[in-house]
């Protein structure tokens, strides 16, 4: 999920080399980074442009590895178990769920793995570019709960921060990779650009729950994703220290 979002980053001071001095004695530059992921999760760091250049190598490291993947497997897990035991559709076609779309349901890892892992300020013309190639890989897991989900009888609503511009090339690259029956696919218009992304989501779902439906879970790999009002009845979050989108 991101773009054209980088207006409404903020610089974050946060730097491990300055931490040094706070640090207990014999603390390794790996657990630093690790630190630092964790805290990026759980929402305790926000706002950083980039990746402290120290973690560059250990982000890279953690998002292409099997960690990650296993770390979303249990976020999709999770959420199975949910559909399975607290889900009960009235059948009205109301029932509705949310997804992001960049990494969520395809992955930017590509580009980024090209552009320093998060190590520089973020592009956009760039990003986009790369976007247009309708080029980026589905995230196995959510495609698999994708499905699920649809099979269920949810009404699905892709809600991404990508630009009005790219709804041909998201629409390519969500089918080449094996994405189809979604009811609607939100992106960002002219009159959405100077909207932080939270407001901008929140916006989203406040039409969708006065055109009637009851919004039983969102997934997503920010938190912006999530927070403001109305709120869904259950989220998920995905992991993602790559960016960070307010």
């Amino acid at each position: 999920m991101l773009l054209p979002l980088l207006i409404g980053l903020c610089s974050a001071d946060w730097n491990i080399l300055n931490q040094r001095k706070k640090a207990v004695s014999g603390i390794s530059l790996k657990n630093y980074c690790e630190s630092w992921r964790i805290n990026v999760e759980v929402n305790n760091i926000r706002g950083f442009e980039v990746v402290p250049q120290e973690c560059i190598e250990y982000i890279g490291k953690y998002m292409t590895s099997s960690q990650y993947k296993a770390d979303c497997q249990r976020a999709v897990e999770e959420c199975q178990l949910y559909l399975s035991s607290f889900c009960t559709l009235k059948g009205d076609g109301k029932d509705a769920w949310i997804f992001d779309v960049d990494d969520t349901l395809i992955s930017t890892v590509p580009y980024f793995k090209k552009h320093g892992f998060g190590g520089h300020k973020l592009n956009v013309t760039s990003l986009e570019e790369w976007m247009e190639k309708s080029k980026a890989p589905a995230l196995d897991h959510t495609l698999t709960l994708f499905h699920e989900i649809k099979e269920k009888g949810f009404n699905i609503f892709l809600i991404s921060t990508r630009r009005e511009s790219l709804r041909d090339a998201t629409v390519d690259n969500l089918i080449k990779e094996g994405y189809h029956g979604w009811s609607s696919l939100v992106l960002r218009g002219l009159e959405d650009e100077n909207k932080n992304v939270q407001n901008y989501k929140a916006e989203a779902r406040k039409r969708l729950v006065k055109d009637g439906y009851r919004i039983w879970g969102i997934i997503g790999d920010q938190w912006s994703s999530f927070d403001g009002t109305p709120a869904a009845k259950r989220t998920f979050k995905l992991p993602n220290s790559l960016y960070y989108i307010s």
